[in-house]
């Protein structure tokens, strides 16, 4: 294991607690209990050391959101007992490699897709928490996945029941991305009407994926279970060369 720069790790710890003041408030304000709120740490564009830095300061949930770049780092910190969140759009093709690392996927919004992770994960003898990614682009036409993925919120009872059905698969909840200049809190109130709606029929379905670094609190706000912080943790980064 590589040592870690201990300015990085000062830096990091300073802003995962900032994050998770930020959490707290939130809760605070919207008479929830922080406890029912998980940070997970979107690593992307940033090295396994980071990772290796986050779980030493406890965070257990790691996400990434492109297969080429995930699959290597999931390799690289196998040693440490973590929970890989997936949570990029994905192509079927993908699939295989996803499933043999991946614990949850955030980003299902397509039966093909759900059935392409459902006999990866059952080859792989492994089991996949998958989250319905939900279209919240009130611009996009009804069944037409928009440009940042996610299902027609119409659609997607019928695509947990999809889910459900495979042996290899958990159905978790839900996941969505706010609309990019949308209002963020209406955007998640709408995301919250699903999340119900896929709770009365399967009642272990309770995550709520919704909130980044600009909206968390909004997301807290209307039930969020779940918030993926990649710049409030580890700040801006270009892509990774070599």
């Amino acid at each position: 294991m590589s040592h870690a720069d201990p300015a990085r790790v000062e830096q990091v710890r300073a802003n995962l607690q900032a994050a998770r003041a930020r959490i707290e408030a939130a809760c605070l304000k919207a008479d929830r209990d922080p406890s029912e709120v998980s940070l997970i740490a979107v690593t992307k564009t940033h090295p396994a050391d980071d990772v290796r830095i986050l779980a030493s300061l406890g965070v257990t949930d790691v996400g990434e959101n492109r297969d080429q770049e995930a699959a290597p780092k999931a390799a690289e910190t196998a040693d440490l007992d973590l929970t890989w969140h997936f949570v990029g759009q994905l192509q079927t093709n993908k699939a295989r490699s996803v499933a043999s690392y991946a614990d949850v996927v955030h980003s299902v919004d397509r039966a093909k897709l759900a059935r392409a992770l459902g006999d990866r994960a059952e080859a792989a003898g492994r089991r996949l928490t998958c989250l319905i990614q939900v279209n919240l682009d009130e611009d996009s036409r009804a069944g037409v996945i928009g440009p940042r993925g996610g299902v027609d919120p119409d659609d997607a009872l019928e695509l947990a029941a999809r889910v459900e059905e495979h042996d290899a698969l958990t159905l978790g909840g839900v996941m969505a991305v706010a609309p990019l200049g949308g209002d963020a809190s209406q955007a998640f109130a709408r995301l919250k009407g699903v999340a119900e709606r896929i709770r009365d029929r399967y009642a272990r379905a309770t995550m709520v994926s919704a909130g980044m670094s600009a909206d968390l609190e909004s997301a807290v706000e209307r039930g969020a279970t779940h918030v993926r912080l990649g710049t409030a943790l580890l700040g801006d980064r270009g892509p990774i060369v070599g």
